[in-house]
């Protein structure tokens, strides 16, 4: 590749056609690369489905140059075969899904409520590094609204087609005929399956975003519902925490099924686990889908050291937590690029676990 084509392809403008090795290309699509990864997560839910087709997506970009040849910008190109890519993975895979959309909440704390490995289960998202603004002037959906858990979990629920022409509409801000083209459909498709796909999100998303929330709170309070989330478990401290939400809580913790509504249930469910016996824990702050978050370690027994736990997503309304999801398993806080395990003693106090931001990690509801 020349010179002045390697430097409109960084631009993402159109680039002329030239040789590139595979080295050269990864150079090219660096600075897109955290941007795709993300519409990848928003077509399929899941971090590690993300991982495997951006990387197959890059590895088909690198393949198909010379059809690319520099007809376009390589951001563009990018997006056509990383959609394609995401397209063949939902039709092979199917949706993934939270336990809220499988049955009702259980009324009582459920004793045996055991992982169920036959379901695809939606997966939270690492979302340092994501800005604030829309990604495009035309786009309607700023990147962090983008990966909320509502917007992920609606996304979820509409065909491929859909999905695909809602993100790259709304979200990228790409126009239907340049959408056509990508998904190879007309421009009256692309046009009908937006307007479906925006049926069902209205039908499905909150009236009041948690950007829009984060924003209505100064950062102190956002770091103080942290902590004090963090100390009510690692202090047992019911009292605490029922001060910290909404009469209508939700608590869900997939891969477990079942799942908990009403502050009665809740702290049901809470008595019986978190809070009683199964053990002691800490905390440490994450980024997580644009919201608060707290990676949370756990000791069942003894003096060993903390292991990885869940990845707790708190959705606030006001300034209460209305909704906790706790995803559980190791693989999602490796994920985050977090420990696999905190030291035994001296432990951290809950405030130091929970309060303060790690270094590179931006701040839930970090203003543009």
């Amino acid at each position: 590749m020349t010179a002045t084509s390697a430097s409109a392809a960084r631009s993402g403008e159109q680039a002329g056609p030239g040789p590139v090795d595979q080295a050269d290309f990864t150079t090219l699509v660096a600075p897109l690369r955290r941007e795709l990864h993300a519409h990848c997560y928003r077509m399929l839910g899941s971090v590690h489905d993300a991982d495997d087709a951006l990387q197959d997506a890059l590895l088909r970009a690198w393949r198909g140059l010379p059809r690319f040849a520099g007809r376009g910008s390589l951001r563009s190109w990018l997006y056509t075969v990383a959609t394609r890519v995401c397209l063949d993975a939902v039709a092979s895979r199917g949706r993934r899904a939270l336990p809220v959309d499988l049955g009702p909440a259980s009324d009582r704390a459920v004793p045996d409520n055991r992982a169920d490995e036959s379901v695809g289960w939606l997966g939270p998202y690492p979302d340092a590094g994501l800005g604030t603004a829309p990604v495009a002037p035309d786009a309607r959906y700023e990147q962090r609204e983008a990966v909320e858990l509502a917007f992920v979990a609606a996304l979820q629920h509409l065909p491929g087609n859909q999905r695909a022409a809602l993100l790259l509409f709304d979200v990228l801000g790409y126009p239907a005929a340049e959408i056509a083209a990508m998904m190879r459909t007309s421009t009256t498709s692309v046009n009908s399956a937006l307007a479906r796909a925006r049926r069902v999100l209205a039908e499905r998303l909150p009236a009041v975003t948690q950007q829009r929330t984060l924003r209505a709170l100064d950062d102190a309070r956002l770091r103080e519902t942290v902590v004090r989330y963090a100390t009510a478990l690692e202090e047992g401290d019911a009292d605490a925490l029922v001060a910290l939400l909404t009469e209508d809580v939700t608590w869900s913790m997939p891969p477990m099924p079942h799942w908990y509504r009403g502050i009665d249930a809740v702290m049901d469910f809470a008595r019986a686990a978190p809070l009683g016996p199964c053990g002691s824990w800490r905390h440490l702050p994450a980024g997580a889908n644009g919201q608060l978050a707290v990676a949370a370690y756990l000791r069942r027994a003894g003096t060993g050291p903390y292991l990885p736990w869940s990845i707790d997503v708190l959705t606030l309304r006001g300034h209460r937590v209305a909704e906790i999801t706790s995803f559980v398993g190791a693989e999602h806080l490796a994920a985050f690029g977090l420990p696999d395990s905190l030291p035994p003693d001296p432990a951290p106090q809950p405030g130091q676990a929970a309060g303060a931001e790690p270094a590179g990690m931006d701040a839930p509801g970090s203003r543009a």
